[in-house]
């Protein structure tokens, strides 16, 4: 009996030794235990910035743009110069004629900047856009088939009878002014076809499907040596001007707003500059 109870009950001196081996132990484990709350405070964080990182990035914003059939290859170009300097914007174009954007924002279809290759029709939306700014000018040009088969020399040969000849409609503004130039010096030319946009006329011509037509400068300058170019001379040709605006019932109006901007800035003046379009 005496001999179970002293191995039941400890020495005092091991009692001691076990109270002193708990004190020095004690702090290391709280050292632990803070270290490892540290380093899950530190993933915590590291995860909520990897998730949350994105919260620097530029919203998703995509731009809808009704442009002039003539602008086609330069504001392609031109969107994808807008879309590198604009992480998270996307710029998506509509081309037609003046004529046919209009219809088609009278129709109810979305969008948040028109541009136009005249004034006229620009000013006939007023009610539906900001103020308009002039981006770029243009000119005309007769083109005929790179043989030029009629033998087209100017403007007084699209008279000729016999000639195949196709413009743009009169509602559109490159039939617009081509109209004005042949009423200005009193030339009777009846066209064979009339087309509902200028990248229309000059595509019949491309075909061969024509002898000759009247486009734009640019367009003719696009086509290279699928067709042959006879110069309209300065005094009896037009200045075609291409006015941008915003839409007032854009989805994204601030984007709409730079957009607008840009178009009269450096990159994008270079641009229409190479594509042979004259300065506003």
């Amino acid at each position: 009996m005496s001999f179970s109870s002293r191995t039941s009950r400890p020495s005092p001196a091991r009692g001691r030794r076990r109270a002193l081996s708990a004190a020095l132990l004690l702090p290391l484990l709280i050292g632990l235990a803070g270290c490892g709350s540290e380093d899950n405070g530190s993933d915590a964080a590291d995860g909520a910035g990897g998730s949350g990182g994105g919260g620097g990035d530029q919203p998703e914003v995509t731009l809808t743009v009704l442009a002039a059939a003539s602008l086609t290859d330069v504001f392609e170009a031109a969107g994808a110069e807008y879309e590198a300097a604009n992480p998270g914007t996307t710029v998506r174009f509509s081309f037609a004629g003046s004529q046919e954007l209009v219809a088609q924002l009278n129709g109810g279809a979305p969008g948040d900047v028109l541009v136009t290759a005249d004034t006229q029709t620009m000013e006939g939306v007023a009610e539906l856009t900001g103020e308009p700014e002039v981006i770029a000018r243009n000119e005309l040009t007769i083109v005929t088939p790179p043989d030029n088969p009629a033998g087209v020399t100017g403007l007084a040969d699209l008279a000729d009878p016999g000639l195949r000849l196709v413009l743009a409609a009169p509602e559109v503004p490159a039939g617009r002014y081509g109209q004005e130039i042949l009423a200005a010096e009193n030339i009777d030319a009846e066209p064979d076809s009339l087309e509902v946009n200028v990248r229309s006329v000059l595509g019949k011509v491309q075909l061969g499907e024509a002898d000759a037509g009247l486009v734009y400068v640019t367009d003719a300058a696009v086509a290279g040596d699928e067709v042959a170019v006879v110069p309209i001379p300065e005094d009896q040709n037009v200045t075609a001007f291409y006015p941008a605006a915003t839409l007032n019932d854009a989805a994204n109006l601030a984007a709409a707003e730079d957009f607008v901007a840009w178009l009269t800035g450096v990159t994008a003046q270079e641009l229409l500059g190479a594509a042979g379009f004259l300065a506003p």
